[in-house]
């Protein structure tokens, strides 16, 4: 299929072709009667993936040789939006709520360039034609009138509101929570219609919230029937032929290091100190693709997934428990099958030699990040003790962490240290605690092996030339990182910026950084400026990481992209891929590496929705309680603070009264008229909390005097 797609590009991008219609391109490519349907439907296919456009007079071409660009378009609360390129080497397109044309939040659209892009202003376009909806149903809160009814979406950048007409609220009270289905899309000047489909319940009962967020991301709330028949035909024994034909590592002392509350295990490791001083580190990975077999119920239900979401109050797992939380959790003292990289690694942090094979393993202990932390850092003797045979062991992961570290540190990988939080909830989903999670020793540890271990599996495979999916993380785009250079120049931070930006450039100024007040905001501003990175089958490399080579080998009861990859090492380890095979995993690591990506994303949104909203419903039980946080933003409407429990809110400069602030672009700082008071990036002020909107998610803060 896609070396058809490509000699339909290469035959569109000739300079001699003028826009051509079905029945012209079936003759230029001399198709077959028989074969006409087919190539019909790879055309659609092409069109819908924005790779080939057809305009109003159904002539296919290529959009950027007309001026189009294909993307998902951003929505805003104010009618206007983005339009995010496909392509990721595109700048994003503004579109003005006039040009919208109909298209909604998410939507893939075809924008056409109105006014291109200069210094100051990006790109102007206008959407001529919607290639996929995104929105078929929303959720959002239920407003009854006498005769009909709105639903108000509460994703916000859906910004119209959704008409209901008497015969489709479908018992709907005022205040509901509902899924509404859009039954007419937008038009210039009117509001989407469509029917309740199913009503979640009253917005302030317990639960709702985060049931409606789970509705609006559309993530699966169970597993269909035939997948979790399918998951516990699967026997808790391994075959006694299956543990024969593999390594047998159950002698060997393996553990895992987890979160307290982590119930799928999917990583082990082991470790040797070797007589000449360097290390043989053992990763010890779930065989999950023993249980996942390709094209099973289970293989689709994890590829449409794509990953686990791991909200405030639960986890939506990409596997249903029987295998995320049994057969392939690495649970202590009990056998597992697994996919091993033993690599010798030496004082440099080098990797000398390594073997990959699959394993039998039978973890020692389930350890946590918090015991291993107080053994290694707080000298603990009673976890000491309860763990002698391992401590050792223990001080020389310690050791290699470091030794692993300094080398990544060395080469100019970008090492971010930002505060996670943790958010506790009571019996009934309401946040009675929000702390800082603390990233530690153990946690460091894990994080180095799995890194090392991600980039020898990476690099291995590269080699090959067989169809991969790699973790890519693109080159900054230069402006945007000489827009970061300009705001810590002011700072007085001085970096030579050469034309080709190398993560070392950046890391110094983290290093210079670290520390100082102003810390958190040259991290923040910093990962701003950087693109996301994304699965893809050209190993192009990680920037962030300063790597070469890099995947995601290490989750595969968890991510998608880990498991296919699992299953692609283990044919090319038992010899089995033919030409053929290329071919077809060709197609297969490209739709996985987009929809992975695609997933991934998602996952993000909402599970930082699901934080936002209780960390808001936290601080409407503290209005009037004085905190110390740092400005972690400026912008001309106000300042946002941090709290130290990660919390952020707004200072509006509406309730800025002392004077009259006005915005300094240069300087990341808002300045006094009169008093020329100066509240700058990472100050330090007291604040008030003023006032709170649970639902939009908005905390606003007021400065207290000292």
């Amino acid at each position: 299929m896609s070396k058809i797609k490509d000699s339909i590009i290469e035959f569109l991008k000739k300079d001699t072709y003028k826009p051509m219609s079905f029945e012209e391109l079936v003759k230029a490519f001399d198709i077959d009667r028989s074969e006409v349907g087919e190539f019909l439907s790879i055309l659609d296919e092409m069109e819908e993936e924005g790779l080939i456009f057809k305009t109003n007079k159904e002539k296919y071409a290529l959009p950027e040789k007309m001026n189009i660009i294909i993307g998902k378009l951003q929505g805003h609360p104010k009618g206007y939006g983005f339009v995010i390129p496909e392509d990721p080497n595109l700048m994003d397109v503004f579109v003005a709520a006039e040009n919208i044309n109909g298209a909604m939040h998410n939507d893939k659209v075809a924008v056409r360039i109105i006014k291109s892009a200069t210094k100051e202003k990006t790109a102007e376009g206008e959407i001529i034609k919607i290639l996929k909806r995104a929105n078929t149903k929303i959720v959002g809160t239920f407003e009854k009138n006498k005769y009909f009814g709105f639903v108000v979406p509460d994703d916000k950048r859906i910004y119209q509101d959704i008409f209901i007409s008497k015969s489709n609220i479908n018992g709907a009270k005022n205040g509901d929570k509902v899924v509404v289905e859009v039954t007419k899309w937008p038009e210039k000047r009117r509001n989407p219609e469509g029917k309740i489909v199913e009503v979640l319940g009253n917005k302030n009962k317990p639960g709702i919230d985060i049931l409606a967020i789970i509705k609006k991301y559309n993530l699966p709330e169970e597993f269909p029937k035939e997948v979790e028949e399918y998951a516990n035909s699967i026997p808790d024994e391994i075959p006694e032929k299956e543990i024969a034909r593999r390594r047998d590592l159950r002698n060997l002392k393996i553990v895992t290091i987890d979160g307290e509350d982590a119930k799928d295990l999917d990583d082990a490791v082991s470790i040797e100190r070797l007589p000449d001083g360097r290390f043989k580190l053992g990763v010890h990975i779930a065989d999950v693709t023993y249980y996942v077999k390709e094209k099973s119920p289970l293989d689709k239900e994890a590829f449409k997934r794509g990953t686990s979401v791991y909200l405030v109050d639960r986890v939506i797992p990409m596997l249903p428990k029987k295998l995320s939380n049994g057969v392939c959790s690495l649970n202590p003292r009990v056998d597992r099958l697994t996919l091993s990289c033993v690599m010798t690694i030496d004082q440099n942090g080098k990797v000398v030699d390594y073997e990959i094979f699959e394993s039998v393993i039978r973890t020692c202990e389930r350890m946590t990040y918090t015991d291993v932390t107080k053994i290694l850092r707080d000298k603990d003797e009673e976890l000491i003790k309860r763990y002698e045979y391992l401590y050792e062991d223990f001080k020389a992961m310690e050791e290699l962490c470091n030794i692993l570290n300094r080398k990544r540190m060395q080469r100019g990988a970008l090492d971010f240290d930002f505060e996670e939080c943790k958010i506790i909830l009571d019996d009934r989903g309401r946040p009675i605690e929000v702390k800082p999670y603390e990233r530690d020793i153990a946690n460091r540890i894990i994080e180095e092996f799995m890194i090392v271990c991600n980039e020898t599996i990476a690099e291995h495979m590269f080699w090959t030339g067989i169809p991969f999916v790699y973790r890519i993380h693109e080159d900054p785009d230069h402006e945007k990182i000489m827009h970061f250079n300009e705001f810590v120049h002011n700072l007085g931070y001085k970096v030579k910026f050469a034309k080709d930006i190398h993560p070392k450039m950046l890391q110094e100024v983290l290093e210079s950084a670290k520390g100082k007040k102003e810390q958190p905001i040259i991290d923040m501003l910093l990962l701003r400026s950087l693109k996301q990175a994304r699965y893809s089958p050209d190993c192009t490399g990680h920037f962030g990481l300063a790597s070469k080579y890099y995947c995601h080998f290490t989750s595969p009861i968890r991510r998608y992209p880990d498991l296919i990859i699992h299953r692609i090492i283990k044919e090319h380890l038992k010899g089995k891929i033919d030409e053929n095979r290329i071919e077809k995993l060709r197609t297969i690591v490209e739709k996985a590496a987009k929809q992975s990506s695609e997933m991934e994303r998602l996952a993000d949104e909402a599970e930082r929705e699901t934080e936002d909203l209780k960390k808001a419903e936290y601080m409407a039980e503290r209005i009037g309680e004085v905190y110390t946080g740092i400005i972690s933003s400026v912008t001309h409407f106000g300042m946002f603070v941090e709290l130290p429990n990660t919390i952020e809110g707004l200072v509006h400069i509406n309730n800025m009264n002392d004077d009259y602030y006005i915005f300094d672009e240069n300087l990341y700082a808002l300045v006094g008229r009169e008093t020329r008071k100066i509240y700058r990036l990472g100050d330090e002020v007291k604040v008030k909390v003023y006032k709170v909107d649970v639902d939009n998610r908005n905390i606003d803060f007021v400065l207290v005097e000292d």
